[in-house]
């Protein structure tokens, strides 16, 4: 089964199909958030900091980071951001920016091998992105749109998707290296769009042998009780076959549905995780009052 393999310059996570879900932060993102983004092109790291440690607390496996801030030097706070966050914490990250150029700057200043975040179907994006990977030898999200824009028919996007896994190879990169985003629309105004993703991801799974991931929160925007949404989706792509999400780890309700479907998918070896992170203490006194007991008996 399909492996991909990422690191930091001291820890390596694996995204597969017999591996517990991967879970990807998202924080490190300004978009829609205008504090951060000020903070950023001012040089204040600070929040991004807190974020990045507050992410790897709740149980992210990786961080994505993104500096996406209009009219600033974005290939510059990319990198310094890059090397603040693995000044702190020993996770890998994803490298998440439309613009090549910092890209790049990512990418030259990491440690390790990190996941791109992203590569379209367009040819543009193909030429320009994926020598970028091969220079690196990183991983990369390859997202099913192209030129024509994203498509409502699912069998439309495993097309964009395995068009790219056929690219890459052109440039030496395995497909255990590429990690699919199928793309999830609202359900809210795309009633079926959590039956298309389900079909992408199996197919990507049996068909091409890939990972995949996701923006989570897309399948609830819109709509009411998100975080319950998302987590009933999460469980179910994880049930088709989806290894990895793009999501804020500081929500208990989405965090419990993952590791609910770590155990019912048989990758939490004897419910050790779920028992370790869900058990109830003992009642104060217990432990001593097991231990008369035990003497009592064998007395």
């Amino acid at each position: 089964m399909t492996d991909t393999v990422v690191s930091s310059a001291t820890k390596e996570v694996v995204i597969g199909f017999e591996r517990p879900f991967c879970i990807i932060g998202e924080r490190i993102n300004p978009t829609g958030r205008k504090l951060l983004a000020a903070e950023m092109a001012a040089g204040d790291f600070s929040r991004v900091e807190s974020d990045a440690l507050a992410q790897v607390a709740a149980g992210a496996h990786m961080l994505d980071v993104n500096a996406g801030i209009p009219l600033a030097d974005e290939p510059k706070i990319l990198a310094d951001t890059i090397k603040l966050v693995q000044s702190i914490t020993d996770v890998p990250l994803s490298i998440d920016s439309s613009i090549v150029a910092a890209l790049e700057a990512g990418l030259a200043v990491y440690q390790g091998k990190p996941l791109v975040n992203s590569v379209t179907g367009e040819e543009e994006r193909l030429e320009a992105v994926l020598p970028l990977v091969a220079k690196y030898k990183a991983a990369v999200v390859a997202i099913s749109n192209d030129e024509t824009g994203i498509s409502e028919d699912p069998d439309e996007r495993f097309a964009v998707a395995k068009k790219i896994v056929e690219r890459a190879a052109d440039y030496g990169i395995p497909s255990s290296d590429i990690v699919v985003d199928p793309l999830v629309m609202p359900v809210g105004a795309i009633n079926v769009a959590g039956r298309t993703a389900f079909k992408i991801i199996r197919r990507l799974r049996e068909e091409l042998k890939v990972n995949t991931t996701c923006g989570a929160s897309n399948i609830s925007f819109g709509l009411p009780n998100r975080h319950a949404l998302n987590g009933s989706f999460l469980c179910m792509a994880s049930g088709a076959g989806m290894t990895s999400a793009i999501m804020n780890p500081l929500h208990a309700e989405e965090m419990a549905a993952i590791m609910g479907a770590d155990v019912m998918n048989g990758v939490d070896p004897n419910c050790t995780r779920w028992i370790r992170k869900f058990r109830e203490p003992a009642p104060e006194g217990a432990e001593a009052q097991g231990g008369r007991e035990r003497r009592r008996r064998r007395g």
